[in-house]
């Protein structure tokens, strides 16, 4: 039977999660078109994946760019509207909780064409979060439902979807997670090297509930800046980040820290290495609660909650919803670094990619 399944990436989770996945098909002689939406169109925050990752590059681009979430899921649907008609696809597959994941679920579904969404289940229980609102709803019209953890199958069970629906394989951005630490290995890509410190705090922040509130941000930097006094900070930053810390006037604070390095947005590789020799991360990331807690490396969450639990109960990762305690908690995590092991949920191993094509091929098959 010859199959063409439709691959969909949209934003830089998603790179990570669909890399191991093409790989797989490839391997089994199973064709895929893989349509970038363009929803990241940074060049620092997109295309440099394609090669970090050894993936081709997309077959489609969409170029729908960005926008207030109505108009840019809007543009996507219009626009992978018009790939689904051009082809005649076995499965969709979708990953992750942005606004191109339930775009293009909700027009494959409308169209009669199968979908599989990777990652299915997690839940923050929290709907002011727009990526709550995503997974949420393209779990319920999903065809098929792929889990990385336990606790996934039983938030869907919960809410009514049949187990005949649900698989659970496992833990894709680990898959990509072993892959870029074996290529690492080989080349001297650490970007912290050229700041001439081994022991590092990594920071990524880009969430709205915390990047887009003058009071929050300013809340952010003063804790920056204590932490930088404990421990070098090297920090990342995200397009919004950096529009909002200079729209506040507080990006020269951190620029004038000798011992806080602001970065551009690192590709894939490049960004493995430097949290893979961190000794401790903070973030308001989904994946970086998952990849700390395979490393061993203390993570500390900047959010209210996380759709992540088993990072928490078998992992390294700790939330932080209240800025007044993190620096209670980074002394705590500098304090207890030492004593940590990395952590493996099950089927965290590296080998997901082959447990979701086996499963999408069953699917299709029937």
């Amino acid at each position: 039977m010859k199959l063409l399944v439709c691959l969909v990436v949209g934003a830089r989770p998603n790179f990570m999660k669909i890399a191991p996945i093409d790989r797989e098909f490839t391997k089994r002689g199973i064709e895929t078109l893989l349509v970038h939406t363009g929803q990241h169109y940074d060049q620092n925050m997109s295309d440099v994946f394609f090669e970090d990752l050894n993936m081709k590059s997309p077959d489609v681009h969409l170029n729908v760019g960005s926008g207030t979430h109505a108009t840019q899921t809007a543009r996507i649907m219009i626009e992978f509207e018009k790939v689904c008609k051009e082809h005649d696809f076995a499965m969709v597959v979708v990953v992750g909780d942005v606004n191109s994941t339930i775009a293009c679920t909700l027009v494959a579904k409308k169209l009669g064409i199968l979908v599989t969404h990777v990652e299915a289940g997690l839940r923050s229980f929290d709907r002011e979060m727009p990526e709550e609102i995503n997974r949420i709803l393209t779990d319920s019209i999903s065809d098929l439902l792929l889990t990385p953890s336990l606790d996934g199958n039983e938030n869907l069970k919960n809410e009514g979807v049949p187990e005949s629906r649900i698989e659970f394989v496992g833990n894709i951005m680990i898959d990509s997670l072993y892959d870029a630490l074996e290529r690492v290995k080989s080349t001297n890509s650490n970007p912290a090297e050229k700041f001439g410190i081994n022991r590092y705090c990594v920071v990524t922040l880009h969430r709205p509930s915390n990047v887009d509130v003058e009071e929050k941000v300013i809340q952010l930097v003063d804790n920056l800046i204590e932490t930088s006094r404990k421990i070098p900070v090297i920090f990342p930053m995200h397009p919004r980040t950096r529009n909002n810390l200079e729209k506040f006037g507080k990006i020269d604070l951190l620029e004038n820290e000798s011992s806080i390095h602001i970065l551009e947005p690192l590709g894939y590789l490049e960004f493995v290495s430097l949290v893979g020799n961190s000794t401790l991360v903070i973030t308001d990331s989904g994946g970086l609660q998952e990849e700390t807690t395979s490393l061993g490396i203390p993570c500390l969450t900047l959010r209210e909650n996380t759709e992540r639990p088993i990072t928490i109960t078998e992992g390294t990762n700790r939330l932080i919803s209240d800025l007044s305690l993190l620096q209670i908690s980074v002394d705590e995590a500098l304090d207890k670094q030492a004593s940590l092991e990395p952590r493996k949920p099950k089927f965290w191993d590296g080998q997901a990619a082959q447990r979701i094509v086996d499963a999408i091929v069953n699917c299709i098959e029937r």
